[in-house]
Formats: C-alpha cells, structure tokens, sequence
C-alpha cells in the first residue's frame, strides 16, 4: 500500500507572502506533483498547521486546493491553527465526541489513528488532556492485535533541537503510558519540525518532514525561537507493506528535466 504524508503548508491569505515565501503557491505545487506522480496512493494525511495565524481564507484556500489530489485527504490542526475556523471551512472534518478533530480509520488490517494536540492556552506547544487520552486508549484497544499508525502534529519525545523541544507535546508521560501499554503501535508520523527527522522512540519508529513552504533550521545548540530557512520543500510518499515501512521524501520544486542518467555498456549507475 501507498499513501502520502504532508505537513506545516502554514498557508495565509493567498498572495500574501510568508517568510519571503508563497504558502499557497507551493501547496498547489505539491498538490499537483502528487497528483501527477502519486495518484495511485491510497490516502493522504496532513498532520497540520494548515494555516500560520488560523485566517479563515487561508482555510478556504486550503479546502480547495485539497480537493485536486485524487485521493482521500485525512489532516489534523497544529499549533498555529484555529480549530472551530478550520472546522467551519471543512465543516465535514471527522471529530470525535468531545469535538475534537481526531479520528480513526482502517486500511486493509492496519488502523490509522489521527491526533488533535492543539491546545491554545499551551502557545506553540501541544498537549493531549484526558479526554484526548481516554479516545485514544480506548481505539488502540479496540483495535487489538491490529497494527496501528499514529499521526500527530507535535512530537511525544525531544529532538535534540532545543527550540522545538521546549514547543512539544507538554507531559508526554500520559501518552507514553497508554501507548506502551497497547503494545500494537508500530510507527508516529507527525509535523511542527519542519526538518526530515527519522529513529525510534521506546522502540517504536517515528519520522517527519520538510513543511510544503519554509524549514526550520538545524540549530542543536540555541534555544528560544525558531530560525527559518528556505530549504526545499516536500512529501513523503509511505510504501506500508505486511512486514515492511519504507518513506521516500520527493522534494516537489526541483527540476530533473534535464538530468540524465546513462549507464557504461553492462554497467550501473546509482
């Protein structure tokens, strides 16, 4: 199987720039490199900032542009978003009881299972209160001895980059708890760095990626707020298989239309 992992489009009003960047220009980008290269994926997950200050024509934009991929679009607020202006542009959001907008589904014997962490009295770090906690134990128990994958916007863990890891999930013990106790989680994806960062956490694999707009710099030293950096932006497209995961980042921007490859005469390239 195949599916897609976007993350952080940051978008704003369209044709306003962001960081000298254009938010809505790239996201259309992506979303028309996926279609082209990817449309035999199976699904598309955004695990969010879908817009950078919650602006509701930033979400209207988005809920446009989406619709192009030829495929179902499953995404998750961030930090930066505003849920009830995200919800009313998308107003067909699953949420669960308590109105957030998390949810689960299943794709042949795997589950999926989206994560709302936006919590505004937090600023730019997330959280999971416990009737988050309580939604989740309850589907990674219903799903068993099923294999599961957990999309998240802010991670569970540090990253050994002090200004994200001062904005992460705040108090993760909870969730670490009810994630080791269900035993069936096999793999986190989730957003907010805007860097590929990949490796294991108490023995489950996680990763990231580059946001659709701008980057994070690779500061493992300063803390306090974040630098930016106009690094390429990408996806990731997820090959899941019944004892494999295997992520490839395509950064959408680049141009391979004059590159050319040719092997010597019984020979290889790489």
């Amino acid at each position: 199987m195949k599916f897609i992992h976007l993350t952080d489009p940051h978008l704003v009003t369209p044709g306003v720039p962001l960081h000298g960047l254009d938010p809505a220009a790239r996201l259309s980008a992506c979303v028309s490199a996926i279609a082209a290269r990817h449309a035999d994926a199976s699904f598309c997950v955004l695990t969010g900032d879908v817009a950078d200050a919650g602006e509701p024509a930033a979400y209207a934009f988005a809920a446009e542009a989406l619709t192009a991929l030829p495929m179902p679009v499953h995404l998750i607020p961030g930090n930066h978003d505003a849920r009830d202006a995200l919800i009313g542009a998308m107003p067909g959001l699953p949420r669960d009881e308590n109105g957030f907008v998390q949810h689960v589904f299943r794709h042949g014997d795997a589950r999926f299972m989206l994560l709302d962490t936006l919590e505004p009295a937090r600023g730019s770090g997330g959280d999971l209160c416990k009737r988050r906690l309580a939604w989740l134990q309850a589907r990674l128990r219903e799903a068993a001895a099923s294999p599961v994958y957990l999309f998240m916007h802010h991670p569970p863990f540090d990253i050994g980059i002090p200004a994200l890891d001062a904005i992460a999930l705040a108090d993760p013990a909870p969730f670490t708890r009810v994630v080791e106790d269900a035993g069936n989680v096999r793999h986190i994806f989730f957003g907010h760095a805007h860097r590929p960062i990949s490796g294991h956490w108490r023995g489950i694999s996680f990763s990231t990626l580059y946001g659709t707009s701008h980057q994070t710099r690779l500061d493992m030293h300063t803390p306090g707020s974040c630098q930016y950096t106009a690094e390429p932006p990408a996806y990731c497209v997820v090959l899941l298989g019944d004892d494999s995961l295997v992520i490839h980042t395509e950064h959408f921007l680049e141009d391979d239309s004059d590159i050319r490859a040719s092997a010597p005469r019984g020979g290889q390239t790489a």
